[in-house]
């Protein structure tokens, strides 16, 4: 008589391994990068597919530093007067100003001579990978009805500043000109700019001490820039760019260049890389727009780094059409006084410093639904800064119920089945937050019943979504199941017979 197996598994199917998920500074999941395979002008839901899932220079870069709880300077209420004195009285609040626009190219865009006209011994060499669409700054939201074409070869002899921006995603280089400008000789095309500058999006080089690029600063002008995907999502992630009537002429971190004859001992005048920040009792009114939302939110806890000099207290916005004629409007009712100056970090302080926390969240799991699951996350920490540790569930069909989730280690328990994310992070109020996510399968187990009767075994099982698939073993210890049949009920019968055999039951 054959002796049944007194241990018979009932297992759910696993979920596939799931990679590290990549997650920004902002503690957002970027999701794999799509491939750019085109140029991709900035005002499409393609090119906002790529960018909304790029990490756009290091977190700890200075764009995307927290300032929320950085010191104000001591002269700050004397800074914000100078800057407001300085404007007429009818430019003494905060202003969009729709300039920078930008294209994403392939790794294999074919490389454009350009000529740098006043500045090339501060350019960055030619060749650039520029694509014959590259948008040229204000088109086409502020140019009417000329096409781009018309605009790059400024037909009508507009002039300013005219800047472009061209980013590649899979290399991570990023080159920005200024006063660009499509010049036809003799029907051969050539591209002119008074100076040009490539960045790396994957680190925190600076330009050469002492050097412009396309901006005034020496900054990267694509860093600061108030993008439309980043405001349908209700937060702009990084510091934006600031243009003020006077500077003076100094450069702080990370500002590499200053333009101005104000000397550097008036430092009630902004130096260049100077960072003003909203003040976190401003109420940001709940009937304003989404962009207005994102924009406060960003001012509040990323700041405004001062990159320019010009005639209004504004922000660079890309001139996107997508943006309604009212998507900003009422910025213009905040008055400076609304703003502070904060003492600033350098090179290797705030973030950039040594001792950031590093995360890990734990492996994937596979559970049940009401009961409690173990999180094992983890913390390497080396700083003696007080640690913030904090679970938050991401996404997920239903609600979560976590036993701390103030303690890397802890309970979790899910109330509905599904595919839950769930993230961990550590704070120190120095550093970037750290930032892991792991995976939580929540499906209901199959709970198992066997029967003998007669010469058959009956295998009875509830829970699990069928098709089922009944997998059997003849050696527990080498894991070797195979298939043995597929139903869509909840039962199977077998024959008994006089080999010993494992049985579990799988679905999907």
């Amino acid at each position: 008589m054959e002796k049944l197996a007194t241990i018979i598994f009932a297992v759910v199917l696993s979920m596939h391994c799931i990679q590290a998920e990549r997650i920004n500074h902002e503690g957002r999941i970027l999701g794999s990068t799509p491939s750019v395979t085109n140029a991709l002008l900035f005002n499409t839901p393609e090119a906002d597919a790529v960018v909304s899932s790029l990490q756009i220079f290091p977190a700890e870069n200075a764009w995307n530093e927290d300032i929320s709880r950085r010191l104000l300077l001591t002269n700050s209420a004397e800074m914000i007067t100078r800057i407001s004195s300085d404007l007429a009285a009818n430019r003494q609040t905060l202003r969009p100003f729709y300039e920078m626009t930008f294209v994403l190219v392939p790794d294999a865009q074919p490389l454009v001579p350009i000529t740098f006209d006043v500045y090339g011994n501060e350019s960055d060499p030619s060749p650039y990978p520029i694509p014959t669409n590259m948008p040229v700054e204000q088109w086409p939201r502020e140019t009417g009805s000329l096409s781009l074409f018309d605009w790059q070869r400024d037909i009508n002899d507009t002039g300013g500043d005219r800047h472009s921006i061209i980013v590649q995603p899979g290399t991570g280089n990023l080159w920005e000109t200024w006063q660009s400008l499509l010049v036809i000789t003799n029907g051969q095309t050539n591209w002119h700019a008074s100076n040009g500058a490539k960045f790396s999006l994957t680190n925190n080089s600076l330009r050469p001490a002492g050097w412009t690029s396309a901006d005034a600063a020496g900054l990267s002008m694509f860093a600061g820039l108030v993008r439309y995907d980043e405001c349908q999502r209700g937060m702009v992630e990084h510091a934006i760019r600031l243009i003020v009537r006077k500077t003076r002429r100094e450069y702080i971190y990370p500002a590499t260049h200053y333009a101005s004859t104000n000397p550097a001992s008036s430092y009630n005048i902004p130096a260049m890389g100077q960072r003003l920040r909203l003040k976190s009792d401003f109420v940001i009114p709940g009937t304003w727009t989404i962009e207005e939302k994102a924009v406060l939110r960003a001012l509040k806890k990323y700041g405004a780094i001062v990159a320019d000099n010009g005639g209004f207290f504004s922000i660079s916005v890309a001139p996107d059409p997508r943006f309604s004629e009212s998507a900003f409007s009422h910025l213009s009712s905040i008055n400076l006084t609304n703003f502070e100056v904060i003492q600033t970090t350098g090179a290797q302080g705030g973030p950039r410093s040594p001792g950031q926390p590093i995360v890990n969240a734990g492996a994937d799991q596979t559970v049940a639904p009401g009961v409690a699951a173990t999180l094992q996350g983890a913390i390497d920490y080396t700083n003696t800064a007080p640690l913030s540790t904090q679970w938050k569930l991401y996404s997920g069909p239903g609600n979560v119920i976590f036993g701390n989730s103030n303690e890397a280690n802890t309970t979790v328990i899910f109330d509905l089945p599904g595919t839950y994310t769930l993230m961990i992070s550590a704070d120190d109020g120095i550093h970037s937050v750290a930032y892991d996510a792991v995976k939580i399968n929540v499906a209901p187990m199959i709970r198992m019943q066997v029967d003998r009767n007669g010469t058959n075994i009956t295998l009875q099982w509830s829970g699990g979504n069928p098709p089922y698939q009944i997998e059997r073993a003849t050696d527990l210890s080498s894991n070797q199941f195979a298939p043995f049949a597929t139903t869509s009920g909840t039962s199977i019968v077998i024959p008994v017979n006089t080999n010993r055999a494992f049985y579990r039951v799988r679905f999907n």
